[in-house]
């Protein structure tokens, strides 16, 4: 038997620094990944797909984006289960109780609206643990756990939240604790566990069994989030008593989020960013944050700012990730001695680059107005 695990897609999400119209093509993208699984599916044999938690962003969904969502669902053609997760829990305001989605939810999609076994046929179990609120008092799993039987019946658990050995604060209730985990494994009552929250694929504990699915679209850069964009087909033999387990990731996602740091302390290391920045594929579908310190001229520092601004326009998105960056800017000698310029100009760009070259406010804005010097003077003007 094969299904598909995945979770987090997070139907509905917007991201502030994406290009203005960058931003329908990333949500059409999530929303391909999802219709996308049919061939995921049909290549593989899988059965079913389990989404251990938030498939959409929030409750609050326009309803054009639920709408969209259940007809990409609906797509997939085999059967979809969804859990709710801490994005859209059960609660007052669930989109899951909503009336759009109870009349438009296609046949195939079923919600995990209780904690406890689901049938999926005979002999085979899902699990379920929901979110109803956004900050459970206990362990969501645990729960569901503890009166499992290990009587040969194909179990999966779908669950969604931190397993706290990958959280620091060990005293949040809602942590999934890893022990009860690999105990409900270890005694032959659940054979996998397909959790959601983190969007990086990521295999938890050493049974082979746990794992989170990670994000089948890219949410976050990479240096927080490294490895995303898959779903993974996980084969249970029902017919060993063990229930072995094969888990294979597949690459769905095309977007990139990525984070690029560089020192830049001449002209060349800003030819060197324009290059790397240029040889970087579908710039439409990747976004770039770039931390850069260094010490740059006048003169390189307005080209750095340049080709800041170029790829800004190419790029989904280009931004200067401003808390990771310090780049001093510092007349050089000579730098302005070729404006063609004299008398009372002259001496003010005289002042002008004693300021800058000082600190403080008075400072910054003597560099901004020696850099607009120097680019209206490239343009011929000054």
């Amino acid at each position: 038997m094969r299904f598909v695990h995945t979770a987090d897609w997070q139907l509905g999400m917007t991201r502030y620094f994406l290009n203005g119209e960058a931003q329908p093509r990333y949500s059409a993208a999530r929303r391909d990944v999802v219709a996308g699984l049919k061939q995921v599916a049909a290549d593989t044999g899988a059965e079913f797909v389990v989404v251990a938690g938030d498939v959409f962003e929030h409750n609050q969904l326009a309803p054009r984006d639920v709408s969209q969502s259940l007809e990409a669902m609906r797509g997939i053609g085999i059967p979809v289960y969804l859990l709710p997760g801490n994005h859209d829990p059960l609660d007052a305001s669930s989109v899951y109780t909503s009336a759009l989605f109870t009349a438009e939810c296609p046949d195939n999609v079923t919600v995990l609206d209780r904690a406890g076994v689901h049938e999926v046929r005979p002999g085979l179990q899902l699990v379920a643990a929901p979110w109803t609120s956004k900050a459970p008092l206990s362990d969501p799993v645990a729960g569901v756990l503890a009166d499992l039987p290990a009587d040969g019946v194909t179990r999966i658990v779908v669950g969604h939240g931190g397993v706290d050995i990958f959280v620091p604060d060990k005293d949040r209730p809602s942590l999934i604790r890893l022990a009860a985990l690999e105990d409900a494994v270890k005694r032959g009552a659940v054979h996998y566990v397909a959790l959601g929250d983190k969007h990086s694929r990521m295999q938890v504990g050493a049974t082979g069994r746990i794992w989170y699915s990670g994000s089948p679209e890219v949410t976050n850069y990479d240096d927080i989030e490294p490895d995303p964009g898959h779903v993974l087909v996980v084969e249970v033999d029902e017919d060993d008593p063990t229930h072995p387990v094969e888990v294979q990731p597949h690459k769905v996602g095309r977007w990139r989020f990525m984070t690029l740091r560089r020192s830049v302390d001449s002209n060349r290391d800003v030819a060197d960013l324009d290059i790397n920045l240029d040889c970087l594929p579908d710039k439409e579908r990747t976004v770039v944050r770039v931390a850069l310190n260094g010490s740059l001229t006048v003169t390189d520092k307005a080209a750095l700012d340049a080709c800041l601004d170029k790829y800004a326009r190419l790029f989904a998105a280009l931004t200067l990730w401003d808390k990771q960056s310090d780049i001093a800017v510092v007349p050089a000698d000579g730098e302005f001695d070729d404006l063609g310029i004299g008398g009372f100009a002259a001496a003010a760009v005289d002042e002008l680059v004693t300021t800058a070259r000082a600190d403080g406010d008075a400072a910054d804005d003597a560099r901004a107005a020696l850099a607009l010097l120097l680019r209206l003077a490239d343009r011929g003007v000054a």
